[in-house]
This record gives C-alpha cells, structure tokens and sequence, in this order.
C-alpha cells in the first residue's frame, strides 16, 4: 500500500525535470544554467567576503546572470505564446482546455527565471547584509 502512495506522489526532482521538458528543454536548461551559476557565485562571494574588489564584482556578476535568467524567461515566454497562436491559427477550433494546457506551458520559463532572479536577489540582500 505504501509502495502505491509513493509512487502516486512523483519526488522534487521528477516534477522539476517533467517541467523542465515541458516548458522546453532548451529554454528551461538555459535558465537552470544561470540558476546554478547564481547559486555558484552567491557561495562564492560568500567566500570573498574579506576581500571587497572581489566581493563587489560577483555581486554584480549575480546580478546580471539573475537579470539573465529573468529576460530570457520572457523571451522564451513570447516565443512559446507566438508557437501557440500559429498552432490556434492553423487548427482553427481550438478547446479551452488546449489554450490553458499551451497558456501553462508558455509560463513555465517565466516563473523559473522570475524565481532565478528573485534567488540571485535575496543571496545579494543577504550578502549585503553580512558585509556590513
């Protein structure tokens, strides 16, 4: 009975990578990319606290890798909405159920770069935070 539970309720990691190659794996692997290197240069900087020139420099590297991610989760956002309506356009009658599965889709990237930037963000806040 247990075994039937567990297997109903998918772990973290299978659900990410399910949304993954959902939302596109190139658009999404390009914002996980950056959401590593954030997480990457957060430790960093952590590290280099003593040192100011360093430290100031991956802060504004987080920053711009964060802004990365964000952008192009919109790019990839209007790209898929522009994949969608060619779809809608060519099949004519579309159900709603298809045009909220395409909307899903299309905000996946959004999110996981909205959710990048936010991270690159708070670990700046913090860091801050800690210098001072």
């Amino acid at each position: 009975m247990n075994f039937v539970l567990l297997y109903q309720n998918p772990g973290l990691f299978s659900q990410l990578g399910d949304r993954i190659n959902e939302g596109g794996p190139f658009a999404m692997w390009t914002i996980l990319i950056c959401f590593l290197l954030t997480i990457g240069l957060i430790i960093f900087a952590a590290i280099k606290l003593s040192q100011d020139h360093l430290f100031k420099k991956t802060l504004s590297l987080i920053h711009h890798v964060g802004l990365f991610a964000l952008v192009s989760g919109l790019l990839f956002q209007f790209l898929g909405l522009i994949q969608m309506f060619d779809a809608i356009e060519s099949w004519g009658n579309v159900s709603t159920e298809m045009l909220a599965g395409g909307l899903k889709v299309t905000l996946l990237t959004i999110i996981f770069g909205t959710v990048t930037f936010l991270v690159g963000r708070l670990g700046i806040i913090i860091l801050t935070a800690i210098k001072k």
